[in-house]
């Protein structure tokens, strides 16, 4: 019997960790008490496994895999947030720093397995570094993925509970303006203003978007120079972009290293171009066999409006989808408000996301 009682005290335990990406201390810890929380449900320990960005908290049921639940338990928000805005369950909603993205998510998978009569096969995998990208997590989960053949990813669930079914590619591109630093107000002729020869580039930029191919290119962050009264020798701009065709992201990385080539017309600038595409797109007929199979799950416990959506944000569910696994994401918490403050959790879904989530697996 899946209890809301116990889904709400198991999800205050997760919560009152604070998990943000790349504080390894945090990191450890919050791997620590999900390893906990598994054993004490599920009967058997799972393998931490060390990485560079944190432990990957790794657990299997045994006998031939044949569905990975996968996850992760950083979240975006820094130490002390917790501080500020602690776990509270009020007005039918649950809500603190990864709440929704994706706390609860792990709680419903957990207590979703544990509700199984047969668990042979079912794999969870965890990993600390998905807000990050994944660059520490991706080998491991991409084989576990192959070994299983189905992945189940515990996102939370887009608008009014539908899961994911398709997810555009995301990449984010850095570009480095190099100049020469010189007294603002003395001498500034002698210097290499970065700042506008950036300014030009980013007009540029935020012309690479394709609104008929649903790719988005967003000029995001920038930093330049040091003092106000010194000419900037340096300024980067990153640059947000999402791309629902494979095709698009050559284009991309064409037109980025044609700017950093073509250069500005502020003399003795120079461009580097940094980063770019690191989660392939997950198309729609990554899901094609498994949301049916969703559809009668929900039927199972009496939910009928269940819907599949794309999206444009991008998960693990990128590479396990782009290697032609079967992939059905959203399968975590309803509620809203993702990586803000006021993210939450509609309580009274948590019940019934588990049993879908469990019925699901024993489908599978």
């Amino acid at each position: 019997m899946i209890s809301l009682d116990d889904l709400l005290a198991d999800l205050a335990r997760l919560v009152g960790v604070e998990s943000p990406s790349h504080d390894l201390a945090a990191l450890d810890a919050s791997a620590a008490e999900l390893a906990d929380l598994i054993e004490q449900r599920l009967g058997s320990r799972p393998h931490l496994i060390a990485t560079e960005a944190g432990p990957i908290v790794h657990w299997s049921a045994g006998g031939a895999p044949r569905v990975l639940v996968l996850g992760h338990h950083d979240t975006v928000f820094p130490l002390g947030t917790l501080a500020r805005r602690p776990f509270t369950v009020a007005e039918g909603r649950a809500t603190g720093p990864g709440v929704f993205d994706m706390k609860a998510g792990i709680v419903q998978a957990v207590h979703a397995v544990a509700s199984l009569p047969d668990r042979s096969g079912v794999e969870i995998l965890m990993t600390p570094d998905e807000e990050v990208g994944s660059d520490a997590s991706r080998e491991l989960l991409e084989a576990r993925a192959q070994a299983c053949g189905r992945v189940l990813v515990l996102e939370p669930s887009a608008d009014g509970g539908a899961l994911k079914t398709a997810r555009k590619g995301v990449g984010t591109f850095e570009v480095v303006v190099h100049g020469k630093a010189s007294h603002a107000g003395l001498e500034p002729e002698k210097g290499i203003n970065s700042l506008v020869a950036a300014a030009e580039l980013i007009g540029t930029i935020a012309t690479f978007g394709d609104p008929a191919l649903a790719t988005t290119v967003t000029p995001t962050m920038a930093t330049a120079g040091t003092a106000e009264n010194v000419v900037p020798a340096e300024t980067r701009v990153r640059v947000d972009v999402r791309i629902e065709l494979p095709d698009e992201q050559h284009r991309l990385e064409r037109a980025m290293a044609d700017l950093a080539a073509a250069g500005t017309s502020v003399p003795g600038a120079t461009v580097e171009i940094l980063g770019g595409l690191n989660r392939p797109p997950m198309h729609s007929s990554a899901s094609s066999t498994l949301f049916p199979i969703a559809e009668q799950a929900a039927a199972a416990i009496g939910l009928t409006d269940l819907r599949g959506v794309g999206v444009g944000g991008g998960s693990d569910g990128n590479f396990t989808a782009a290697l032609g696994i079967p992939t059905l994401d959203g399968l975590g918490a309803v509620g809203g408000g993702a990586h803000a403050d006021h993210e939450y959790v509609v309580v009274d879904t948590m019940v019934e996301r588990t049993r879908l989530l469990a019925e699901l697996i024993s489908r599978l």
